[in-house]
């Protein structure tokens, strides 16, 4: 009881430090939702829709035409704008005013219905690696598409029966199934990373400024005094109100993407509710073991700002670790939000048992455990150090 009690005096107040200092409640609250809001918007359609496409048509036949319109009808593709040359479409490419064209060169009609082979070209600018693979996809089947309905409508006047020319036009059919995402919704895929990914950014950095601030304004002999200098009620006294403000947080943004925005888990709630414990403390303790590492506000927060910006390359959700060099993929254990996106995709996405992702639930437990190792060093640097801006 005496411990309990210790830790509630201590809540209380972290609780008035929080109201007072406009930070927490901007670092806290404000930029996690307006974080949220951003990329679950910003990817609302799921895919992107209506990308402006070029088309340098100089063959200008009903043909070509029609292979025009058919690309344009696509739902990634836009056609809107004819360049008389390749010279004029690539400038417009290199001032990002389309993003691709279509290349049709003159005699493509004579030599397609003389089975000569004509060739079409199509460039594409990926720079933006996701607008230039869908239209390079749209632009490699409208490529296909046009050579088969010549070679269609050419079966079809010799007496080839429609069965006759499927097998002949498309001698092997793919029969996709796409795996718990069938609409291929990139923000299922990429907001279930970067917002965890952006509040865990503000929970390493809460939890070492918070350290930091008692050491700046000299008032870590008076919090240590209020749990009778024991580290480990002093700190779970302090980070009480923290980890509930956070798990409200993640509740609240699990609660929109999968009641709101339907985004699937085949897993289940207790999944997921079990998944946000794992976070919010995963990555507060790795915030008190960063200002254990290095007991100064300006050094603690450099390292997880570096460590929560190169999360977002390591998790896997942008670049998958197999295709990485080893000694990077031997990195990636080193970030939480690589474990917290394993666990994702493998239990809650997937719905496989947490068996099946063991090694990542015990890489977050670790983390959860780091300030264990630098708790004396939090506790000497509060009595003994003297802050240095």
């Amino acid at each position: 009881m005496k411990y309990l009690s210790q830790i509630w005096l201590i809540a209380k107040r972290e609780c008035r430090i929080l109201r007072k200092n406009t930070i927490y409640g901007f670092c806290m609250v404000v930029f996690p939702l307006l974080a949220l809001v951003f990329f679950t918007s910003l990817m609302g359609e799921g895919l992107p829709q209506d990308m402006p496409v070029g088309v340098v048509d100089l063959d200008n036949t009903s043909t070509t035409r029609g292979i025009i319109r058919r690309l344009d009808a696509f739902q990634s593709s836009q056609v809107v704008a004819h360049y008389p040359s390749v010279a004029e479409a690539r400038k417009a490419v290199q001032e990002n005013e389309i993003y691709a064209f279509l290349y049709i060169p003159k005699g493509t009609t004579d030599d397609l219905l003389s089975s000569r082979q004509p060739k079409i070209s199509y460039y594409y600018n990926m720079a933006s690696v996701m607008s230039g693979t869908l239209l390079m996809k749209d632009l490699k089947t409208i490529s296909t598409l046009g050579s088969a309905a010549v070679g269609q409508a050419t079966m079809r006047a010799k007496g080839y029966t429609q069965s006759q020319i499927q097998t002949f036009l498309q001698p092997i059919r793919i029969d996709l199934h796409q795996i718990a995402n069938p609409w291929t919704n990139y923000n299922m895929y990429l907001s279930t990373v970067f917002v965890p990914g952006v509040m865990m950014l503000f929970m390493f950095l809460i939890s070492a400024y918070s350290l930091g601030m008692e050491l700046k304004f000299d008032r870590g002999k008076e919090w240590l005094q209020k749990a009778d200098n024991n580290i480990v009620v002093a700190l779970s006294g302090k980070f009480l109100p923290q980890a509930l403000v956070f798990l409200v947080l993640i509740f609240f943004y699990e609660f929109y993407i999968y009641d709101i925005l339907h985004f699937p888990h085949v897993g289940g709630w207790w999944r997921i509710v079990l998944l946000a414990l794992l976070e919010v403390f995963a990555s507060i303790g790795f915030g008190i073991f960063a200002f254990g590492l290095m007991p100064s506000l300006r050094m603690s927060m450099s390292i997880c700002s570096l460590w929560a910006v190169l999360s977002f390359s390591l998790a896997g959700s942008a670049f998958p670790v197999m295709g990485m060099d080893t000694p990077i993929q031997a990195l990636t254990w080193l970030f939480p939000l690589r474990h917290y996106y394993m666990l994702y995709q493998i239990t809650v996405f997937n719905g496989y048992p947490f068996i099946d992702a063991w090694f990542h639930l015990v890489g977050l437990v670790a983390f959860i455990l780091m300030p264990w190792f630098v708790i004396s060093k939090i506790k000497n640097a509060m009595l003994t150090y003297v802050y240095i801006p």
